[in-house]
């Protein structure tokens, strides 16, 4: 079962990453020692799609190994 957009979102807030408003339901999250920001795309309450999850591990290892 894929993860809610909201839960994606507090897993970033968790490692340290910064929101930033984006156009439409997209959000922008930006950590200094992460290589890119992370968009993602949707309301809170839906589904997250297999690469806005894969997406979102990548940079928090990233920035977890960094650390």
């Amino acid at each position: 079962m894929p993860k809610k957009i909201r839960e994606l979102k507090a897993m970033l807030r968790k490692a340290g990453f910064r929101w930033r408003p984006g156009k439409g339901s997209h959000s922008i999250w930006e950590h200094p020692l992460a290589e890119k920001s992370v968009t993602l795309a949707g309301q809170d309450g839906q589904d997250a799609k297999r690469y806005m999850e894969a997406q979102v591990a990548e940079q928090i290892a990233i920035v977890e190994s960094q650390q």
